[in-house]
């Protein structure tokens, strides 16, 4: 498989970035348009792909190319940021304006605010000019200087909004709701034959997007996330029988509050969506807390928001992204837990929800180097042609992946990979929380460290 991307026609102007076309000459080089990066990189499927006499599946790399598809002199480029708040997301407008107005001398270059919304002149939402002087400072900033919003809006009228302004190349930031909408645009750009790129940069906090390594702002959620463990920790262990609560962001994987227990180390029980867990019975969260109670004299839990949703009656309801509204695992947990322990011991429990805090604050170090390097590839990507597409790491390398292969799929944790391993060696937990777990498998578990 190619994941081939497509283009809005040949590239035959020269790119004003001037770089070298040769190794060895101590010059950065433009990234040929036939580099590649293999989509996985095990030995033994390589092998078996090579034996069968195809080809590895593939990614297209990333990076400058020597020719470019737009005239700089004449483009008007759109910037919009969908979606909920993360950390990070004024750098990646920052670095945007900044790429294309000193690599590629685009002096057009503006934002559509308040998300989707802001495409659709109902909302009565006038573009934003973004200068190199007008961002210069909003990378020290948490949220967007372009604000946000959920929810689709019509993908005719988005365009007639584009034509209007005579944008030619869109950059669509944010999760699978703006991947949706930014393929529903490409969609009906083709049907009315228009030359408009439109170039997607994956934003979800919880690092649920697949084919790619990470997204930005996880690195600056996962320190946050070790804040309120360590806060929850201190206030476990200054009581008797006392309970450390946290629940942390992630909808449908478990990556936050698996990495943010490792860096933590003072977890012992880790609550994932890719896992169930019951209250009730021998392998039940209660019977673990009694045990816990008679060994350790306190506990922390850390439950991602979208595990045991299968516990609790749900709303039914859907937010205007389209995602299912969650129920308060994290309420719903506490309530459980202080009202079974009523009848036989005093629990002090404290529950803390830093979601909010941590969506809102600036990217730390890592992750501002991490949206600046993905401003700058999806500038390269848009300013060569190319269209229909996100860019994104895979296996540290810049690449680019069709927006047809990201809609309606989701990067989970896998229980029987190396992260999860390494969690149930640092708490010590159970393998599972359940009545019903695999046949022929006891409740099994680590040994806990000594300081847990």
């Amino acid at each position: 498989m190619a994941h081939e991307i497509e283009r809005l026609g040949e590239a035959r102007i020269q790119s004003p970035i001037l770089l070298g076309t040769q190794s060895g000459d101590l010059l950065a080089d433009y990234t040929p348009d036939d580099a590649r990066v293999v989509a996985d990189v095990e030995l033994s499927k390589i092998m078996a792909s090579l034996k069968r006499g195809e080809t590895p599946s593939s990614f297209e790399e990333a990076g400058p190319r020597q020719n470019i598809y737009f005239d700089a002199k004449k483009l008007k480029v759109g910037i919009v940021t969908c979606g909920g708040l993360c950390p990070g997301l004024n750098n990646i407008i920052r670095g945007l304006v900044m790429t294309l107005h000193h690599g590629y001398g685009v002096s057009g270059i503006y934002g559509f605010k308040y998300g989707f919304a802001g495409l659709n002149p109902k909302a009565g939402h006038p573009l934003m000019e973004l200068t190199p002087e007008s961002v210069r400072n909003i990378h020290t900033q948490g949220g967007t200087m372009l604000g946000t919003s959920r929810g689709p809006q019509p993908p005719e009228v988005m365009v007639d909004t584009l034509e209007q302004c005579n944008v030619r190349l869109l950059f669509a930031v944010g999760g699978d709701g703006t991947f949706r909408g930014a393929l529903a645009l490409h969609e009906e750009i083709k049907k009315r034959g228009l030359k408009v790129g439109i170039v997607a940069i994956p934003k979800t906090i919880d690092n649920d997007i697949p084919l790619i390594d990470k997204t930005f702002g996880f690195d600056t959620a996962v320190r946050l996330a070790k804040d309120a463990i360590m806060a929850a920790y201190y206030e476990a262990q200054s009581a008797d029988r006392g309970i450390g609560l946290v629940k942390l962001m992630g909808r449908d994987s478990g990556f936050i509050a698996a990495s943010a227990t490792l860096s933590a180390r003072v977890v012992n029980l880790v609550l994932i969506p890719e896992l169930p867990f019951t209250f009730e019975g021998e392998n039940g969260l209660f019977d673990y807390l009694q045990g816990r109670f008679k060994a350790r004299k306190s506990t922390v839990i850390v439950v991602a928001e979208g595990a045991g949703q299968d516990l609790v009656s749900g709303t039914g309801q859907k937010d205007k992204s389209g995602n299912a509204k969650l129920v308060d695992i994290g309420s719903f947990l506490k309530e459980q837990i202080t009202s079974h322990f009523s009848r036989t011991l005093d629990v002090s429990l404290k529950y803390i929800d830093p979601s909010y805090i941590i969506r809102s604050a600036p990217a730390d170090s890592n992750d501002a180097i991490f949206c600046g390097h993905l401003a700058q590839a999806a500038a390269h990507a848009g300013m060569s042609g190319r269209t229909g597409m996100a860019v994104g790491s895979s296996h540290g390398r810049w690449t680019h992946l069709p927006l047809t292969e990201l809609v309606g799929n989701r990067k989970q944790l896998d229980p029987e990979g190396p992260l999860w391993l390494s969690v149930l060696e640092s708490t010590g937990q159970p393998f599972y929380l359940t009545n019903e777990p695999p046949k022929n498998l006891e409740r099994l578990s680590f040994v806990p460290s000594s300081h847990l």
